[in-house]
């Protein structure tokens, strides 16, 4: 998660708006997002890959000797910490940022399309690299993939899974927005370990995250768990990500940017 140089406004009254200055700063931030070169996307997206991958490792280490997800979900949280720290990129980190800088009339909406694409891809490449080093070198956590990865297939399509999936959108947005309210290092981190626990933990359907998981189940030779499988999954956990983040998180603060930026424009 890369950060940006924070360029304070005051009000007339000589004070700063928290709201107006967080907008600004995420629409610069978005900006550069949507303005990156190719390298600069493949690159970032999948060191994301590879970095949310640790993650999942110590994920499926926690949960393999604990068998709590919680605790699991804890364990997870290095994922989001290295994101954060190592200023890579994850797909969905692009519900929030990017679409503050469109609406700030400083990107288009192809250049939208072609940031996540790209991340998107990026990021299952990398953790498809990485969860087979997993698979490879932790052979007894074969079955807790196996496990994991069914979670989500047998659920599937449903009222439950969609629930689940727009409950991640809208959880992972939530921390890229908590971090872009402030400039604290030590808050961006608990904001990472706070989503961590509540996306891992709760075991959300969650397109990146998940689906390497899916892919690890794959490449183990889980029972049942084949790529059709998870094609017929991630089709319509995409989409339902992308609604939890927008809808429930990223366009009500837009609305609440815009009207405290008209009202001290009065």
């Amino acid at each position: 998660m890369t950060g940006v140089d924070h360029q304070h406004q005051s009000d007339e009254d000589g004070t700063e708006d928290p709201v107006r200055r967080t907008h600004e700063e995420a629409a610069d931030e978005g900006a550069e997002r949507l303005h990156r070169s190719l390298t600069v996307l493949t690159t970032t997206g999948f060191l994301g890959g590879v970095e949310i991958t640790i993650g999942l490792l110590a994920y499926l280490l926690t949960l393999h000797e604990t068998g709590s997800h919680l605790l699991a979900g804890l364990a997870f949280s290095i994922g989001l910490v290295s994101l954060f720290l190592a200023h890579s990129e994850l797909f969905t980190e692009g519900f929030y940022y990017p679409i503050t800088a469109i609406a700030a009339g400083r990107g288009t909406w192809v250049e939208l399309l072609r940031l996540w694409a790209v991340t998107l891809v990026m990021n299952l490449l990398g953790g498809t690299v990485m969860i087979a080093l997993v698979v490879a070198g932790f052979p007894d956590l074969r079955g807790t993939l196996a496990e994991s990865a069914h979670h989500f297939l047998d659920i599937g399509f449903s009222w439950q899974g969609a629930a689940l999936a727009v409950l991640a959108g809208v959880a992972i947005t939530l921390v890229t927005r908590m971090q872009a309210g402030t400039d604290s290092p030590t808050a961006m981190i608990v904001a990472s370990v706070a989503g961590a626990i509540v996306l891992a933990g709760g075991s959300l359907f969650h397109s990146v995250m998940d689906s390497i998981l899916i892919i690890g189940a794959i490449l183990s030779g889980a029972h049942g768990v084949g790529w059709l499988e998870w094609l017929s999954w991630v089709w319509w956990v995409i989409p339902l990500n992308i609604l939890g983040g927008l809808a429930l998180t990223t366009a009500p603060r837009l609305l609440r940017s815009k009207e405290v930026r008209e009202e001290k424009g009065r």
